[in-house]
C-alpha cells in the first residue's frame, strides 16, 4: 500500500463548491469506511484542503480521485499529490 498528501486549491466559485460538498463528503465517508482515506479536513479560510489517502498505488488514486463528486463539478483549481512516507508519530499504527 502506498499514501498519498492531495492538497485540493478550491476555486473562486463557493457557492458551486458547496452546492456539491454534501456530496463530496458522503464519498469521502465510503472511502473511510474502506480504509482508503486516512485523514481529511479543510482550510480554515475554506480555500483549500489536505487529504491523506492510503490505496494500492497511484493508479488507484487517481481513479478515486476522478470518482470524487467535487472532480466533474470542476470546483478544484488544483490538485497537488505527492507519495508521502509517514516516518513518526500518533497517527502511526506500526
Amino acid at each position: 500500500m502506498a499514501r498519498f498528501a492531495v492538497e485540493l486549491v478550491f476555486g473562486d466559485d463557493q457557492e458551486a463548491r458547496l452546492a456539491v460538498r454534501p456530496a463530496h463528503r458522503e464519498y469521502l465517508g465510503t472511502l473511510v469506511e474502506q480504509g482508503k482515506l486516512l485523514v481529511s479536513g479543510p482550510y480554515a479560510d475554506q480555500s483549500g484542503a489536505i487529504l491523506v489517502y492510503e490505496v494500492e498505488d497511484e493508479a488507484e488514486l487517481k481513479a478515486v480521485l476522478a470518482a470524487d463528486p467535487y472532480t466533474p463539478a470542476g470546483v478544484v483549481a488544483e490538485t497537488r499529490v505527492h507519495e508521502w512516507l509517514p516516518l513518526m508519530g500518533t497517527w502511526l499504527n506500526d
